[in-house]
């Protein structure tokens, strides 16, 4: 699968390419022998290179996470999620019809973060909890700020 390594505010971060879509996005640098310059992860690279330029609010990329139906479901609506906006696990959960816990399951699962935008999801109350990429909270809350979220 093809990968493409990109410097980021947050860090390196890779992307991988599998039959045409978007399948993860990890911290740190990929293995040299992967990487590729498709034109589906030139694509991304420009477009997450505009998101932390704060130019571009919505993501337009063909995306193939690998998960449960649940976890679709959940990714999905955080999708939805618009940029400079949250929802909770509990709202997420009300929509599904599932706990609250199950959905932070669904977004510490997510392989296609800040594309997928699980730091828009916060816990109860607008608490600031988990983040399973490289920085813990503490890049979710620099992901919030780029887009303007008060904290």
């Amino acid at each position: 699968m093809p990968q493409l390594t990109l410097p980021s505010p947050t860090g390196e971060l890779t992307l991988t390419e599998a039959d045409g879509s978007l399948v993860a996005l990890d911290w740190g640098r990929g293995p040299q022998s992967l990487q590729e310059a498709t034109p589906l992860l030139r694509e991304a690279k420009q477009q997450l290179d505009r998101y932390f330029d704060r130019k571009l609010k919505a993501f337009d990329l063909p995306l193939a996470p690998a998960g449960s139906d649940f976890h679709r479901q959940v990714w999905q609506i955080m999708c939805e999620i618009p940029f400079g906006g949250t929802l909770t696990y509990g709202d997420i959960g009300k929509r599904l019809g599932a706990v609250a816990r199950a959905v932070g399951t669904a977004c510490g699962s997510n392989p296609i973060p800040i594309i997928i935008p699980c730091h828009r999801v916060l816990g109860a109350g607008g608490r600031m909890v988990g983040y399973s990429g490289k920085g813990g909270i503490e890049t979710k809350v620099a992901l919030l700020q780029l887009e303007g979220v008060l904290l």
